[in-house]
């Protein structure tokens, strides 16, 4: 149990922790005067992009040189730390809903959630964990603000702020996501 509570420290689990749930506990609250509307997805998109951005910082050790010797084999670790960063931003997410109104849904929480982690997980593989909040935070900012329309190529750029069951946006998420996870689980951050 020694090496879980080195490894967690190490990237900086307790501190993104922390700034998840700060973060979402004070958007949620601004969300909840109903803005945007009980049927808007951005606000639940701006709450968990937030969220994965947090984590995203301990995607990349201090040492690169010790991670890449460690004895124990870190493609199994790398994947669990992505999907458990995705299941802790969406939890926390369904955690302050069960105490008001609900944001969004369940099916919307899992595919951002799932999504957001692979871009982050993939912008740690293509420029190390100091940068990989740069991709999930680009691709939010292009889907509020890109007049995209709703042609499929729109559903596909806009997919975080999709409604659930958008086709287009679910297999745009499920494709970052792994290609998101298996690039950094092979690759690693870059140094």
């Amino acid at each position: 149990m020694r090496w879980l509570t080195l490894y967690a420290r190490s990237r900086q689990v307790p501190a993104s922790l922390a700034a998840t749930l700060l973060a979402a506990t004070v958007l949620w609250a601004f969300a909840g005067d109903g803005g945007g509307g009980p049927g808007d997805p951005r606000p639940a998109a701006f709450l968990l992009t937030t969220g994965v951005m947090a984590f995203s910082v301990g995607l990349s050790g201090q040492d690169p040189a010790l991670d890449r010797t460690a004895a124990t084999p870190w493609p199994y670790r790398r994947a669990a730390h992505v999907v458990l960063a995705a299941t802790t931003v969406g939890g926390t997410l369904l955690l302050l809903q069960t105490a008001g109104d609900p944001m969004a849904t369940t099916a919307l929480v899992v595919r951002d959630c799932a999504g957001l982690t692979g871009l982050a997980a993939l912008g740690a593989a293509l420029s190390g964990g100091q940068y990989a909040w740069t991709l999930p935070f680009g691709w939010l900012a292009l889907a509020y603000f890109a007049p995209l329309g709703q042609s499929t190529l729109g559903r596909v750029a806009t997919w975080p702020v999709q409604p659930p069951g958008t086709e287009a946006a679910t297999w745009t998420a499920l494709a970052l996501a792994g290609a998101g996870t298996v690039a950094y689980a092979v690759a690693g951050p870059r140094q």
